[in-house]
């Protein structure tokens, strides 16, 4: 009997190996990649004869028509009634569309709720010229294979794509824990997709599928889950997209430039400039007597004895980057640019169509002439990135609570530390998140915050004694949503209810510990925790 059970288990195992070491495959731009975990291995034309099982993309194109045809359905209610709503929402609560389509609800895009007629449906895809199987809308469902040339095809001209890309980084930051965006920045605007393995339906298959920031098509297919995919093979990800300038680099930003130097006068040559838009090299004298070189492609205006700028967000980004520090090392360059675009969101006014905001020490000083091609490669990998949770400040070289400095970024860089852990460190009760819709996963605990941190000073006699004791210098105390109280190490998190009652602060000093112990065995002890927490509190 042991001896067939280790033949059986010799079998097995080189099956196993075999399937976690198949590669993820990767279409884009007319090829096919081959990734493993870590890198690319093989590259191809894209053959014609590649299909996919279309798995939750159906869910991409009812969204895409629904927001082209200025559908004002009603939002899924959860009550219960269908073991599916797991994906949509709780019991009693509702989901709108651009979050049913990050979270994947498919109860929300049924057609039948929706009350989209097939006639209407063949009508709509016929006059955009989509395949066949687009057509037919009972085809429109998770069996159906299509080519992944044509899904591509579709992709590249689908209604609605613009609003689709924005709500889809979603999916990226709510993946893996929030690991896949430190990964792969903004560079991937795509839905996931899972289905039944195609030679074994007791296993799964999936990927993803829709864009990059500068709009370009992107297919993914391979053997796990979609969420495994994207969390086992960021890696390999990180290592083939292209850092691409945004297709919508945003909102146009107005620069006050130089808002605390009054200009005597801007020459072009020896000629003074006359006011409007400029275009070449010029030299900006101040009333105090410096003088300054620029450079203007169209984008800087002289407004009678005022200069202004007018950019895209993306570049504005830039050339923040470029006034206030540099391009590298770059995970600490990333980490800035993040707080560069969350200060500007959280700090312009409205002008029109535009923010506004003075370039000036007391907001954020913006390089007069055109960002360089590294600092623009920075602002388009984080493209659209912002913190929510914390009110955003940084500064060259002097930390503080809710505030970046540079210089320790660039000591954390160096030591090998990756962007969203500078900022995690920085900004211990934020979340990153996008720009036009900035949630926060940690909804703070202030009040339980500062119960903590001075039951810390008069716990640390005792704890210093403690083996494997090791006091946390940054951590954030958040809301806890639903369950039993808990702590994220990697964020250095705590979730609990409060500090109304004795077994809110008991949740919250076992959760601190667990923290505190997370380096040594003690920390895995549940008795010893709760026994110590105890202590701690009631004696």
């Amino acid at each position: 009997m042991i001896r067939s059970l280790l033949w059986l288990m010799l079998c097995v195992m080189p099956a196993l190996a075999t399937a976690q070491d198949e590669p993820l495959r990767l279409a884009y731009k007319g090829e096919l990649l081959s990734l493993n975990h870590t890198q690319l291995v093989a590259r191809e034309p894209l053959p014609p004869t590649l299909d996919t099982p279309l798995g939750s993309l159906w869910k991409l194109f009812v969204y895409a028509w629904l927001v082209d045809t200025g559908a004002q359905e009603p939002a899924y209610e959860c009550r219960g009634q269908s073991k599916e709503e797991v994906y949509c929402c709780t019991v009693g609560g509702k989901i709108e569309r651009d979050q049913a389509l990050v979270k994947s609800c498919g109860l929300y895009f049924e057609p039948s709720r929706l009350g989209i007629a097939a006639g209407d449906w063949r009508a709509y895809w016929q006059a955009r010229q989509a395949p066949s199987w687009l057509l037919d809308l009972p085809s429109v469902q998770p069996a159906q294979r299509i080519s992944v040339v044509e899904l591509l095809k579709v992709l590249a001209t689908l209604p609605a794509q613009d609003q689709a890309r924005r709500v889809l980084l979603d999916v990226l930051l709510n993946a893996a824990d929030g690991n896949v965006v430190g990964e792969l920045g903004g560079r991937l605007r795509v839905k996931t997709w899972s289905w039944l393995g195609d030679r074994d339906p007791q296993s799964r298959q999936g990927g993803f599928a829709g864009w990059t920031a500068d709009g370009s098509p992107i297919w993914a297919g391979g053997r796990g889950t979609s969420q495994m995919v994207l969390r086992h093979f960021g890696q390999a990800l990180s290592t083939v997209l292209p850092v691409v300038w945004p297709v919508d680099a945003g909102r146009c930003v107005e620069v006050g430039l130089f808002s605390k130097y009054p200009v005597s006068r801007v020459l072009a040559g020896e000629r003074i400039a006359a006011s409007g838009s400029l275009k070449g090299d010029y030299r900006v004298e101040f009333a105090n007597g410096n003088a300054l070189d620029i450079h203007s492609d169209g984008e800087l205006f002289l407004l009678n004895d005022k200069l202004v700028a007018r950019v895209d967000r993306e570049e504005y980004v830039a050339r923040v980057l470029e006034r206030e520090a540099k391009a590298e090392p770059a995970e600490a360059a990333k980490a800035l640019a993040v707080a560069i675009r969350t200060y500007l969101l959280q700090n312009a006014t409205r002008n029109g169509d535009c923010l506004s905001i003075d370039d000036s020490s007391n907001r954020q000083r913006v390089a007069p002439r055109p960002a360089s091609v590294e600092s623009r490669n920075i602002a388009a990998w984080t493209a659209d990135l912002v913190l929510a949770g914390s009110t955003v400040t940084y500064h060259s070289d002097q930390p503080g609570p809710d505030k970046l400095s540079w210089q320790q970024a660039v000591e954390q860089a160096n030591a090998g530390q990756r962007y969203d852990a500078i900022l995690l460190h920085a900004y211990p009760r934020a979340s990153l998140s996008r720009w036009d819709n900035p949630i926060a996963s940690c909804q703070a605990l202030p009040g339980a915050q500062d119960w903590l941190q001075k039951q810390r000073r008069g716990w640390r006699p005792k704890l210093d004694s403690e083996t494997g004791y090791n006091e946390v210098s940054t951590f954030a105390v958040c809301k806890l949503a639903f369950g039993r109280p808990y702590v994220d190490r990697e964020r250095q998190r705590i979730y609990v209810r409060g500090v109304l009652t004795l077994q809110d602060r008991l949740d919250l000093t076992h959760e601190y510990l667990h923290l505190a112990f997370e380096a040594h065995p003690n920390g895995q002890d549940e008795t010893y925790i709760e026994g110590l927490a105890r202590h701690l509190l009631l004696e």
